[in-house]
């Protein structure tokens, strides 16, 4: 069993912001598997279906972002599960918009959703993949950007980074984490060629 599970934050208000883009990954998972994310458990709603032939859970923790860590815990208890079982979708202020990062361990990040997980799990070993949403302009607080709403052309981008990332979910779970990477762990615009 597989836990697939989105960060963001619960609440219309933050629906469509840059620190949501783990929710709409999962949800767009969900709706190309038709899978309803809608089951209220473990501080979470969850769905369970099929995901490239194999049984899964996706889960959007209804926490606030910086206690993602204590829902998803509580849901590898639930499916006795390991943090080996986890692969989190999650927003990255210090990726390009567009581009796609791929892990399977590595504790350096800033983002709260994600230390609170490490921390509740007491590991940084599970797979993450991470989407870019870096401002291409000067901004006073990055915290404040990523919980203002997307403008169209982000959007358009972050529609096509959910359909990139559910992808990235199948080649992981049908061929494994060295292929996803190698597959989606290049620069916004570079070639198959230039990644190589």
């Amino acid at each position: 069993m597989k836990l697939i599970v989105g960060l963001g934050n619960p609440g219309t208000e933050y629906e469509w912001t840059p620190h949501n883009l783990g929710f709409l990954a999962v949800d767009g998972l969900a709706g190309r598997e038709g899978i309803r994310v809608t089951r209220p458990e473990s501080k979470s709603y969850v769905g369970r279906g099929k995901l490239a032939g194999q049984e899964a859970i996706l889960a959007k923790p209804q926490t606030m972002m910086n206690l993602s860590g204590i829902a998803i815990r509580e849901l590898l208890e639930r499916y006795e599960g390991t943090p080996a079982d986890l692969i989190l979708l999650l927003d990255e202020v210090d990726l390009p918009w567009g581009m796609l990062r791929i892990r399977e361990r590595g504790a350096g990040s800033t983002h709260n959703g994600f230390r609170s997980v490490v921390s509740s799990l007491g590991t940084d070993e599970f797979v993450r993949i991470r989407l870019g949403c870096q401002p291409g302009y000067p901004v006073g607080d990055r915290a404040d950007y990523v919980l203002k709403p997307m403008r169209k052309p982000e959007r358009e981008i972050a529609a096509q980074m959910v359909a990139d990332a559910a992808e990235a979910v199948d080649l992981v779970l049908t061929e494994g984490v060295d292929k996803a990477m190698t597959r989606f762990n290049r620069r916004v615009g570079s070639t198959e060629e230039e990644s190589q």
